[in-house]
């Protein structure tokens, strides 16, 4: 079957996945299909997760609270030596902004998430459930082949310190010294890497002098316009994939990214 003829319905399967097996569905999944997309059995779908792939799948059994696929064939292999995902940690914004920062950055292929709540934050709490939905959306329109993890909201101090110090943390400078971002990046390539984002009203001293005392920060700059923190993250992801990431294969199939 040619590639334009596969059906454009994705589902995020959280299930070993193999042709010929079979993928029980939980009870957002059928009605997602049954109610909002008026499928039913023998209609087709595309099945997907991190480890295995993406199968052809025909819908044996629906139900307003489960179904069954029916596995036919792969359609897509894992990703193999893909470059490190970055992770993007970020203060949470108000007005659904939030929601808005996570779709794109799993659009860009951020292979983690990490609210992370600092003095000046306006938001001091998140609704995972929604985020990660948000997240398995995303994943299932960009065809991407994995959902990258959301973590829970943790505070700022509290993430610097049980930071893995192998992983570098570019913080996107507001003032001082600043590596460019695409000089920062481009000597990372192939690296564990992550973003750290402030929020709108920057972070306060006390944060910024903790931050430059780590010795796995670096703090790059994003050139000299003033970004709001949602166009900061994706700046960084975007200028990431570019320099070091899966934008260099020059292969027009969604390439989703190692998460580790």
């Amino acid at each position: 079957m040619e590639a334009e003829n596969l059906p454009r319905t994705r589902l995020f399967i959280d299930q070993k996945l193999a042709s010929g097996g079979t993928a029980a569905l939980d009870g957002d999944r059928a009605h997602y299909l049954r109610a909002v997309l008026r499928q039913g059995p023998g209609d087709r779908v595309l099945a997907f997760n991190g480890m295995d792939g993406e199968y052809l799948a025909s819908i044996e059994t629906l139900s307003k609270s489960s179904g069954v696929l029916r596995l036919e064939r792969r359609t897509r292999a894992p990703v193999k030596d893909a470059p490190p995902a970055p992770w993007l940690v970020f203060a949470p914004l108000k007005g659904g902004r939030t929601e808005y920062v996570v779709e794109k950055a799993v659009e860009l292929g951020a292979g983690r998430l990490v609210p992370v709540f600092t003095r000046r934050g306006d938001v001091g709490r998140v609704n995972l459930d929604r985020l990660r939905a948000n997240a398995l959306e995303a994943a299932e329109q960009c065809e991407r082949l994995d959902a990258p993890e959301i973590a829970e909201g943790i505070e700022l101090h509290k993430l610097l310190a049980g930071w893995d110090p192998a992983r570098t943390l570019f913080v996107a400078a507001e003032s001082g010294a600043a590596l460019p971002l695409v000089t920062a990046v481009t000597a990372a390539a192939g690296k564990p890497v992550a973003f750290l984002v402030g929020p709108e009203g920057g972070f306060d001293q006390q944060e910024l002098d903790a931050l430059r005392r780590l010795p796995f920060v670096v703090s790059v700059g994003l050139g000299p316009r003033v970004l709001r923190a949602d166009t900061a993250a994706f700046s960084a992801l975007a200028v990431w994939q570019a320099a070091a990431g899966d934008w260099r294969s020059g292969d027009g199939d969604a390439r989703p990214p190692n998460r580790d």
